[in-house]
Order: structure tokens, then C-alpha cells, then sequence
């Protein structure tokens, strides 16, 4: 049986989804994009935008009963592949080996015009 998460410590949800769902031994999370629990966008760089990102992943998935390091597959969607690099090297300081499998993609937009958006899905503890 699917289980939603919700937590006040991240992004609210801006539409008619969860911001993860447990389900058996997994969590998925929806896609996290750099706003901050108050809803507010972090609209600076492509490093600030991605801490941001991964600050709200940390939070959902602690709500799951999980965390980064229990990580199994990680989802990137960027804005412009071009800034690949700016996002990875954040992406790095909190990934370890081994690391997530992960697939990165250019999409023609994301929500709020932000320049990262990122989806994980995570093994429970």
C-alpha cells in the first residue's frame, strides 16, 4: 500500500501530488525544485539552486525514514545541460560511493523557470 510524505521542512507541494510516497521497502520523491519550506524560490545560481534542492530532498526523505545515503537512483532535470557541471560538483558533496545510478536530462522548461529540478528514489531503513 502506498503511503504519502509530507513534511514542513521542504518545499511544499504546488499541485495535486505528494512530496514523496512511501511504497513497500522504497520512497520516491516528487521532483524538488530550490524553494524553501516558506515557498520561496532561490533564484541565484545553479550551485545555490541545487543546495536548495538537495536540502529539500534531505528533509523529505528524513520524514520517510531515510536518507541521501540510502539513495539507489537520482533523476536531474536542468534548465540548460550547460551549466552540468555547476550542479554536479554540489551534486558530489553529498553523494558517496557507491554513487546512485542517475540520469540527466535537458528539458525545455521547469516550474517556476528554476534551473534544477531533482527526483530520487531511496531504500527505507
Amino acid at each position: 500500500m502506498k503511503e504519502a510524505v509530507q513534511t514542513p521542512d521542504a518545499a511544499p507541494a504546488i499541485g495535486p501530488y505528494s512530496q514523496a510516497v512511501r511504497f513497500g521497502n522504497f520512497v520516491i520523491t516528487s521532483g524538488q525544485i530550490p524553494l524553501t519550506p516558506s515557498g520561496e524560490l532561490v533564484a541565484e545560481t545553479i550551485a545555490e539552486q541545487t543546495e536548495q534542492v538537495i536540502a529539500n530532498l534531505k528533509a523529505v526523505l528524513a520524514a520517510a525514514g531515510t536518507d541521501l545515503d540510502r539513495v539507489v537512483k537520482t533523476t536531474v532535470f536542468l534548465a540548460d545541460m550547460n551549466e552540468f557541471s555547476g550542479m554536479n560538483a554540489v551534486y558530489e558533496q553529498h553523494f558517496s560511493a557507491p554513487y546512485p545510478a542517475r540520469s540527466t536530462v535537458q528539458v525545455a522548461r521547469l516550474p517556476r523557470d528554476v534551473r534544477v529540478e531533482i527526483e530520487v528514489l531511496a531504500e527505507l531503513h
